[in-house]
């Protein structure tokens, strides 16, 4: 297996790094630390730089380019999640359309419902949020109570979802409904609702971090065109498979730019106090081991996809492994800071400082949103190790 970029790989991260230290004005960091910021601000910044991003053909990296996209490979999508992660751009505002729905409609929408709602997706002029989980369908996809009753040209949709990102600050929902109480799988259909649909209501949810990035909605006889059915009635579960498919590719370059970055703040902050010694001192090098850990299997995705290859295990074990290693980081990092890890700054003078206890109260999150880790190593018990069920 070669694990080196080739070099037009290599011209492309180039390209990339250049084109955000031109563009990128400021570190995401320094913009969530604005005294001055808001939500609407923040979430305007983030809208802003994916326009951006998309002028300069960034966007939809491995969608065709018939839709928009790139036509480019998941090994320059890795390369330039990297990037981003390396320059700390400001996230996109749309990434639940263009990473989940995007792809979906691709592969499993008419050629009217790709030409409605690609185009405004990649250039954030509609935003959308993803309404699967419900009160008592989270791990459980396929318990979903959410009905639509087919009444005319429309859907009448009634029932709730929760755990929405985005779902406060979005246009649109793609959800998924049952349309069959009697079939589990084969009764679940995939519509797109617009959310000022009368009979349509967004509640935010406030998070342990004090923002308000999810949110709940509720459906009472909204009535929805049947034209926002995405494919037949009944192929909801199979449509949400090709969503959930797209969830992850090759995450781990990435995520291993944005924690080894940590670390070094970490040991940093640590030296600076006096307290890098001992215990302390293994424990980051700890942190740091189980990164590059993480970096390697992200290559080792990279090297699958520019053969041809399926992903197998190394792709099924990353979620686990970065929202796991995620949390004991934090954990770790408060510990060894003390009561100076309250605090915004640790490291004076550095260009992007890290709010450690924001980060502690977010890695939470990731252990249970996409998957909870228990769901996740099951998953992984039954699929990639072939233990056999209790």
């Amino acid at each position: 297996m070669d694990l080196h970029l080739e070099p037009r790989h290599l011209a492309f991260r180039d390209e990339a790094r250049a084109w955000l230290k031109a563009n990128l004005s400021r570190p995401w960091r320094e913009s969530l630390r604005d005294p001055a910021a808001t939500e609407d601000g923040l979430m305007a910044l983030r809208r802003r730089f994916q326009n951006t991003l998309h002028a300069a053909g960034y966007l939809g990296m491995d969608w065709p380019t018939a839709w928009g996209g790139r036509g480019a490979t998941e090994v320059e999508k890795a390369i330039l999640e990297a990037e981003l992660a390396a320059a700390d751009a400001p996230p996109i505002l749309n990434s639940l359309g263009i990473s989940l729905l995007g792809p979906a409609l691709i592969h499993h929408a008419s050629e009217a419902q790709r030409r409605r709602f690609l185009p405004p997706m990649l250039a954030a002029e509609e935003i959308w949020c993803q309404g699967f989980s419900e009160p008592g369908a989270g791990s459980d996809l396929a318990a979903l109570k959410t009905s639509a009753v087919l009444d005319g040209d429309h859907f009448v949709v009634n029932g709730q979802k929760v755990w929405t990102t985005f779902g406060p600050w979005a246009d649109w929902i793609f959800t998924l409904v049952r349309t069959d109480p009697k079939d589990r799988y084969g009764g679940i259909s995939f519509l797109l609702i617009k959310l000022d649909t009368p009979g349509v209501t967004v509640r935010p949810l406030r998070q342990i971090t004090g923002e308000n990035e999810f949110g709940e909605v509720f459906f009472e006889d909204a009535r929805v065109p049947k034209e926002n059915l995405v494919g037949q009635v009944g192929e909801g579960w199979r449509i949400a498979m090709t969503v959930l498919m797209y969830e992850r590719g090759a995450a781990s370059l990435g995520h291993a730019e944005r924690f080894g970055r940590d670390v070094l703040r970490l040991a940093a902050a640590l030296q600076g106090n006096g307290r890098l010694t001992g215990a302390a001192r293994e424990k980051v090098a700890r942190a740091l081991v189980e990164n590059e850990v993480m970096r390697a299997n992200g290559i080792r995705t990279l090297a699958n996809f520019a053969s041809g290859k399926v992903p197998g295990a190394e792709s099924s074990i990353e979620k686990i492994f970065w929202s796991e290693f995620d949390r004991r980081f934090r954990e770790t990092a408060l510990d060894l800071l003390g009561p100076g890890g309250q605090l915004l700054r640790t490291s004076p003078g550095a260009a992007s400082d890290v709010d450690w206890a924001r980060e502690f109260l977010w890695a939470r999150a990731g252990t249970i949103y996409a998957g909870s880790s228990e769901v996740q190593r099951n998953i992984v018990s039954k699929r990639v190790l072939g233990l056999p069920q209790a």
